[in-house]
């Protein structure tokens, strides 16, 4: 299984930014543009697992405590990479809780003996990879979202689309 932890957004906020993908997919030469019923925030990356390894990604997260807190999502940027295409991004406006609970989160998966990708947190919902555009960076309206729950993601390719599935909840407060 390939897994990973995040916040799952709500539907207007999944439907605004699948708007925002939109006018950059419009104006790019190129790109792979992640579909909209899969656009979520990362909080932490783990890959391919074991079911005795997905068991310990629950743990942590049953472990990991935190209230119902909202974040805004207030900017799009890119991360450069390789090569002539980058991976566009929609932005979180700096997030006290957030930055808590992830931090809290990647700790305690660590302590389990599962690797996870631990450098520093940038919270981003990606766009699109490998895009080709002359858009640049920008402030967009605010976009504010509730985070009442933290779900474990399990990624894998269903009729050629890559689908991402929750497979275990924690929610704020519990």
């Amino acid at each position: 299984m390939r897994l990973f932890v995040a916040i799952n957004l709500g539907n207007d906020t999944r439907s605004r930014l699948a708007s925002i993908r939109d006018e950059l997919r419009k104006d790019s030469k190129r790109g792979n543009f992640t579909r909209e019923e899969n656009i979520h925030l990362t909080l932490a990356f783990i890959g391919e697992c074991t079911e005795t390894q997905a068991a310990a990604v629950k743990a942590a997260m049953f472990e990991t405590k935190f209230e119902l807190f909202v974040m805004t999502i207030d900017h799009i940027g890119n991360f450069h990479r390789y090569g002539d295409g980058c991976t566009w991004w929609a932005g979180i406006r700096n997030c006290k809780p957030l930055e808590d609970m992830q931090h809290d989160l990647t700790k305690r998966i660590i302590a389990k003996n599962i690797n996870v990708d631990d450098r520093r947190y940038t919270p981003h919902i990606t766009f699109g990879r490998d895009v080709v555009t002359k858009k640049e960076p920008r402030k967009i309206d605010p976009i504010a979202e509730t985070v009442s729950a933290i779900d474990l993601m399990v990624s894998e390719r269903i009729d050629g689309k890559l689908t991402y599935t929750s497979i275990y909840r924690k929610r704020a407060g519990e």
